[in-house]
């Protein structure tokens, strides 16, 4: 009896002491969800080149979306990939997504942009 409550005692205080361990019902789905935009973004960052060039190329001419739209498609591409390479290897540690939209499918006629990191 004197045994139990003990061991009873001494995981109310690691509750105390610790509480998101408390608290960590939903850390396995913010792991998952950190490591399949990781994944997503990681596999369909080469969509940013196309993308880019719709957006620029509605906002300022076909022709200007067709060359500098071209290159900032790049330049997102090496971004969401690499952000979500940073995903996959950090997903242990559940935080926001760096790349705004979350996925390149979420709001496809808005431009990428980036953000810092926050914890979920």
């Amino acid at each position: 009896m004197k045994k139990s409550i003990s061991s009873l005692l001494v995981l109310f205080a690691l509750a105390f002491f610790f509480p998101t361990i408390a608290m960590a019902t939903d850390y396995p789905i913010k792991v998952g969800e950190k490591l399949a935009n990781g994944v997503a973004n990681a596999v369909t960052g080469v969509v940013e080149i196309p993308k880019t060039m719709m957006i620029t190329g509605r906002n300022k001419g076909a022709t200007y979306g067709m060359t500098a739209g071209f290159f900032i498609g790049i330049v997102h591409t090496l971004g969401r990939s690499l952000t979500g390479a940073l995903d996959i290897a950090t997903f242990l540690v559940p935080t926001t997504p760096i790349v705004n939209p979350a996925y390149i499918w979420d709001d496809f006629n808005r431009e990428t942009t980036y953000t810092a990191w926050r914890m979920r």
